[in-house]
């Protein structure tokens, strides 16, 4: 059985040249890390933004331009499939797009789809995503899901023991949201992404370990944020982690 594989990113969509929108070098990587053979077969979950058609439409364009068939699981306003677990199982990768991780969390476990994806993980379904489609994986993160001032959600799924920031050079208020949740033990020891930049974990639950850094961005990082007690104080202690550039980084 393949080991459980996640790529929680802050990436993975790029400018396309000739469409608007393209599959950037993360997508790729989260289906050689599904070892898929031929055309892989990337399942696009939207429910953080609402299911939206106009979004699928793009990316179902992007997605022939890579050489990649991609579909979609929509909840809104039902399912749209009659075998859920089926059909997720029937593809190599799951993508989880970007959005509210909140309403994500909410609806994913009104329809069972937090079971669903858990199975297909230990199965060798890759999972990924986006920012919701990266904080969804870990026990949580800074989030602007209730609104513009961040908040931290720490009711994740789980699947990695860890928490999780994203768009860490290009959103200045999560580092420090993300380092208070951490020193104050609100939030376990956290890894943070900056834009273009991909989390791969092997393993399940508390075996689960960070194995590889990418990147599909020249000088974007990631950083462990860990918790300390110095002079008696409780503080956040942040490293950057180096990432290896993906073929076609940018």
């Amino acid at each position: 059985m393949p080991e459980p594989t996640i790529l929680a990113t802050s990436g993975g969509w790029v400018p396309g040249r000739r469409t608007r929108l393209g599959l950037g070098p993360l997508v790729r990587h989260a289906a050689d890390l599904a070892g898929a053979d031929g055309t892989p077969r990337v399942l696009h979950v939207g429910t953080a933004s609402g299911d939206q058609r106009w979004w699928e439409a793009e990316l179902d364009e992007a997605a022939r331009v890579a050489g990649m068939r991609m579909t979609h699981l929509r909840l809104f306003t039902m399912p749209n499939v009659d075998d859920v677990e089926g059909f997720v199982l029937e593809h190599d990768v799951v993508w989880v797009g970007g959005g509210s991780v909140v309403n994500l969390l909410a609806v994913w476990r009104a329809h069972g789809l937090d079971a669903v994806l858990r199975r297909a993980w230990e199965a060798g379904v890759v999972l990924g995503g986006i920012s919701a489609g990266s904080l969804c994986w870990h026990v949580g993160g800074p989030t602007d899901s209730f609104g513009p001032e961040l908040a931290v959600v720490t009711d994740g799924l789980g699947f990695v023991p860890y928490g999780n920031g994203v768009h860490y050079d290009t959103e200045e208020h999560r580092r420090p949201v993300l380092h208070e949740a951490v020193a104050a033990g609100v939030l376990p020891t956290s890894f943070a992404t900056d834009d273009g930049v991909g989390l791969v974990y092997r393993g399940a639950g508390e075996d689960a370990v960070l194995a590889d850094v990418v990147s599909e961005r020249r000088d974007a990082g990631a950083y462990g944020v860990s918790r300390e007690v110095v002079d008696g104080n409780p503080v956040a202690h942040e490293e950057r982690i180096t990432p290896t550039l993906l073929p076609d980084a940018q």
